[in-house]
Parts: C-alpha cells; sequence; structure tokens
C-alpha cells in the first residue's frame, strides 16, 4: 500500500466478532486492485472484535479506551483517513461492500458526497416505519434532501470532512452538515442485507427522539456557519 492510497474505507466496530473477518474479505474483494487502505475504528468493543481482525499492510485499528459512540468512531476514522477519497460503512454487513466503486463512479461524475439509500430495507417493519417518518421529517426539517440519512454507506471527497463537527448524533447529519458548506451531494440506491449475527446497537430512544432534538442543533449551526477561501498569501 502506498503512503497515500487513493481510498481511504472507514469502518466503526461494535461486538462485531462475527462480523468483522467477512466484512474485511468483503471489502477486499470489492476494492481488488485498488489503492486503499482500511481504518477500523473498535468502539470499546467487549467481545473478541479486535482479536479477530485480520492484520495487514492496508488495515489500521484505532481503538477507544471506552465505548464513545458510533458518531466519535465515525469522526475519528474519517479524520484519521489518508485517501482522497472516504467511503464509509456499518461493520455490521448489512451495507455490501460490492457497492462501493459504483459509489466512487457516481462521485468522479463530479459530486463531494455519494450517499447510499437502501431501496429494499431488511430490517422489521417497525424499524422501516419510524425510519421513513424519522428521514421525512428530518430532511424537510434541516434540508439535506437525502431519503436515507441512516445508511452508513457513503463515499465523499476529503475535503468535506472539514463541515464534520464532532457532537453525539453527528453521523444522522454528514448530509446537511456538507451539503451546508456548499459541496455537492447525490445519493444512489444500494443494496441491504439482513442482519446476520450481533445485534443492532440502536433502538427507538436514541433514534427518534435523541434525533429529533439534534434537527433544532444542527438547524441553528448551519444557520451560522460560514466558509472562506484564501486567494493568496503573501510573506514580507
Amino acid at each position: 500500500m502506498s503512503a497515500s492510497p487513493a481510498i481511504s474505507v472507514v469502518v466503526p466496530l461494535y461486538n462485531e466478532e462475527d462480523n468483522v473477518v467477512e466484512m474485511q474479505q468483503q471489502i477486499d474483494a470489492a476494492l481488488i486492485g485498488r489503492d486503499y487502505e482500511l481504518v477500523l475504528v473498535d468502539d470499546g468493543s467487549k467481545d473478541q472484535t479486535l482479536a479477530r481482525v485480520k492484520p495487514g499492510d492496508r488495515v489500521r485499528v484505532i481503538v477507544f479506551e471506552k465505548n464513545s459512540g458510533q458518531s466519535a468512531a465515525m469522526h475519528a476514522g474519517i479524520h484519521s483517513a489518508k485517501g482522497d477519497v472516504i467511503v464509509t460503512l456499518d461493520g455490521d454487513l448489512q451495507n455490501d461492500p460490492a457497492d462501493i466503486p459504483a459509489m466512487i463512479a457516481k462521485l468522479e461524475e463530479g459530486f463531494d458526497l455519494v450517499c447510499g439509500y437502501r431501496a429494499k430495507r431488511k430490517d422489521t417493519t417497525f424499524k422501516r416505519l419510524q425510519s421513513r417518518i424519522a428521514n421525512f421529517v428530518r430532511s424537510r426539517f434541516v434540508g439535506d434532501h437525502v431519503r436515507d440519512t441512516g445508511c452508513t454507506l457513503k463515499v465523499m471527497r476529503r475535503d468535506c470532512r472539514e463541515a464534520l463537527l464532532l457532537f453525539n448524533g453527528m453521523h444522522r447529519f454528514i448530509p446537511a452538515l456538507i451539503r451546508n458548506m456548499g459541496w455537492r451531494v447525490t445519493e444512489m440506491p444500494v443494496n441491504h442485507r439482513p442482519r446476520i449475527h450481533g445485534v443492532s446497537k440502536y433502538g427507538f430512544g436514541n433514534r427518534a427522539l435523541r434525533a429529533t432534538m439534534d434537527m433544532f442543533g444542527v438547524r441553528w449551526l448551519n444557520s451560522r456557519r460560514t466558509r472562506y477561501s484564501i486567494r493568496e498569501e503573501r510573506h514580507g
């Protein structure tokens, strides 16, 4: 792997001991022949996730001292990434790494962030309904124009990460934060698979209720943010 890989794949992990080996294999198969690194962020796992990570020249592992949440893990991985293109996905095998090449191609059409949306979700009816309502309200309230921000599978240019300020719940508002700073955001359908191993780390309380409160904060933040561009720097 080169010192500065073209692609960084960032995966937050929390108690995914039965998924991490297969996930690494699927990412490697999806990106065969490409210059990439894999940045795994262990969010204080209490099982054998770390022990089962397959080491390699492409693999970097960030280990949190304690469980800090998905937003913290995403933020740490994204800001540690060395690639010009950053890919994010979950470590539970519900996101399909085979979608990554098509999303990179979409990015190269002139976009800065490509968000996957789960066209055929493999979740319970209640979970799908809950997510649909939350996405409808969030999209119109913060103006991100994305139908499924809960889908972790995203591809962005590295410069976009300057828009991502760390707060609990940040991962739900990545499109809103990036779009608000003037970058071009689009979306495309991606495969979604049922969870086979492990359990979901998120329930109604930390999906809907917290996200609703976060929306007000993000809307205020986006109304106050600004961006500058330096034309030149003179010395002497």
